[in-house]
């Protein structure tokens, strides 16, 4: 079998009918944030202190509690962008190329693009889960834990209690919580679920529940699903929606296609772009957590 190699794209003398598959990874950002497609450059969430409750004596004088806004601001400047171009006579000449193909490639990537950087705003969580956390609620550890199949039920129990302390049970409640693990604590966790319980381990075995697009699987009152997309040592779980991710929807999902050799290349480029940004805002920054895992 004879190949020949144009810049970067094959042409085939004799090959195969199918493209390699692309090995894409379902998007969970969708479920664990609240998505907000905005125009707005500045986004302004005000927030007001708690007033403090009075036991009072009757027909005597209450004092009166001042009202303080903080104002929290976030702007939306994250850039995510692919850029690519096609020599017109490779577009003319393979077969296994076309620019809407790239185009919905672009978009895949684009997609994980956005969840990397919720998983990578890890030091925006700044509630700690570690090592100590797992005896003592509230340490804020840093140390790092070894997840295995005898303590990853414990790191869901810490998750779930911290929650409690931190007064987020009728947000977890409404929203629902969620982890995302990494594939090999993914696999301690179904491990867990098999040894534990009839109805458990069928449970496990019959596959997917939650969302199933998404591989997420109900256990102990949170989604759990995994990702390769996670910051090493760091692991998201939380209360779901707590995370805000603002899009701007004039540039998300639009193609630019140039056919006017872009930079003086002799073909056609492809791009595509998102503007966003992720943010926790002060009043749920006690409900999504810093998972630290070795």
């Amino acid at each position: 079998m004879a190949w020949e190699r144009g810049n970067t794209i094959l042409h085939p003398v004799a090959w195969s009918l199918e493209l390699q598959a692309e090995l894409d990874e379902p998007n969970k950002y969708e479920d664990i944030c609240e998505v907000i497609y905005t125009k707005d450059y500045t986004i302004t969430n005000p927030y007001g202190t708690d007033p403090t409750v009075q036991t009072i004596t009757r027909n005597c004088a209450y004092d009166n509690n001042q009202i303080v806004i903080t104002t929290s601001t976030v702007s939306v400047t994250g850039v995510a962008l692919i850029a690519e171009v096609i020599d017109r006579a490779d577009l003319a000449q393979s077969r296994y190329v076309d620019l809407m193909g790239r185009a919905r490639r672009q978009a895949v990537l684009l997609k994980e693009a956005l969840e990397s950087a919720v998983y990578g705003d890890h030091s925006a969580r700044t509630t700690e889960i570690g090592l100590a956390d797992l005896t003592t609620l509230e340490s804020g550890d840093a140390t790092t834990i070894t997840v295995s199949g005898t303590n990853i039920d414990d790191i869901i129990r810490t998750v779930y209690g911290t929650i409690l302390v931190k007064g987020g049970a009728g947000l977890l409640e409404r929203n629902g919580g969620f982890f995302v693990w990494r594939p090999s604590d993914f696999m301690y966790l179904l491990a867990f679920m098999q040894a534990n319980g009839f109805a458990v381990a069928d449970t496990a075995l019959r596959g997917q529940q939650g969302n199933p697009s998404l591989g997420g699987v109900e256990y102990m009152g949170f989604t759990h699903y995994t990702s390769n997309l996670l910051t090493a040592n760091h692991v998201i779980a939380g209360v779901k929606k707590a995370y805000k991710l603002y899009i701007l929807p004039d540039t998300y999902g639009q193609i630019m296609i140039n056919d006017k050799d872009p930079g003086q290349v002799s073909g056609v480029s492809v791009v595509s772009r998102v503007d966003f940004i992720e943010k926790l805002w002060n009043k749920v920054l006690t409900v999504v957590y810093d998972v630290n895992v070795a």
